[in-house]
């Protein structure tokens, strides 16, 4: 299983979306093991995308993401971060194909309603970041067999 942060941000919840995406990493089979809403400090989105620093569009982006509150989620289950890469859609919702949550909500290519991890290294390292010790939940579901194959003896 691996966990990756999920970040609902401001126009998300401005346009009143949040249900509807939170449904559909649901209805995928991502177990949510973390939630809060919360208001991003201008420092905290600073060492969010520290590596955007000095881009042409870092200014506007810690400007956009400080300015109305954010829905932080830490999502797991196997191959939790390219489920969700994938069920977010490309970067601009004017790209992003139909059935992703980009291409069905999004039209903006400087709104883009939604932050995932981009690997296992930027989930832990954001993790991190928005969720203290504590705030990331393991508990186990009754649904588990019905959404892993776990025949083997570990789910598949």
């Amino acid at each position: 299983m691996e966990t990756t942060l999920i970040i609902l941000k401001p126009d998300s919840l401005q346009r009143g979306l949040v249900g509807s995406i939170i449904t559909r990493f649901e209805q995928k089979g991502l177990q949510i093991v973390g939630a809060k809403l919360m208001q991003i400090s201008p420092e905290l989105a600073a060492r969010h995308y520290k590596d955007h620093h000095g881009k042409p569009f870092y200014e506007g982006l810690v400007r956009f993401m400080t300015c109305a509150p954010v829905i932080v989620l830490a999502l797991r289950g196997i191959g939790a971060i390219t489920i969700a890469r994938g069920m977010m859609g490309a970067t601009f919702g004017s790209k992003a194909a139909p059935g992703t949550i980009r291409g069905d909500f999004g039209v903006s290519n400087s709104f883009n309603l939604i932050h995932g991890s981009d690997g296992p290294e930027a989930a832990a390292r954001e993790l991190e970041l928005f969720f203290a010790r504590g705030e990331i939940v393991e508990h186990a579901r009754a649904i588990e067999p019905w959404i892993y194959d776990c025949s083997g003896g570990r789910p598949e």
